[in-house]
């Protein structure tokens, strides 16, 4: 299990030190809970060297501090897909807020993928679903 102490917090920005240095999109659990009693996962987006990483949490950092201890994944932020996610309501971690309770997905993605070939791509117009509704008041 790679550990390591939160060194600093500006914001959502949150600096770490580490034995072992994680990847880049490599998500990083705080051990402790925010002040809203939620896990905070943290995505690495730049390795400082001598052991730093800087990564951006997908939650409030109020309540964490200098000092925390944080756990390194091993693995990207992963969302389920697939046709189990259809008219669901997720926060940014993919969890549903929905109120229709734990969703049981077969399948699961990374957040940070390749993009498709450039063959693979469609050249003639067709309906995109987001699954995104979208109200217009006006």
């Amino acid at each position: 299990m790679n550990k390591g102490k939160i060194t600093a917090i500006h914001g959502v920005v949150v600096e770490m030190d580490f034995d072992k240095v994680p990847e880049i999109y490599e998500a990083v659990e705080v051990e402790n809970k925010n002040a809203a009693g939620d896990k905070v996962v943290i995505e690495v987006l730049q390795q400082l060297g001598n052991g730093k990483v800087r990564g951006i949490a997908m939650d409030s950092t109020d309540g964490l501090k200098k000092g925390d201890t944080v756990i390194a994944t091993g693995a990207p932020i992963t969302v389920p897909v697939g046709p189990e996610v259809l008219w669901h309501i997720f926060n940014v971690l993919w969890d549903t807020i929905d109120e229709t309770g734990e969703l049981k997905s077969k399948m699961k993605a990374p957040i940070h993928k390749p993009a498709p070939k450039f063959k693979e791509l469609s050249t003639k117009p067709e309906l995109l679903e987001t699954g995104i509704k979208v109200v217009d008041f006006s």
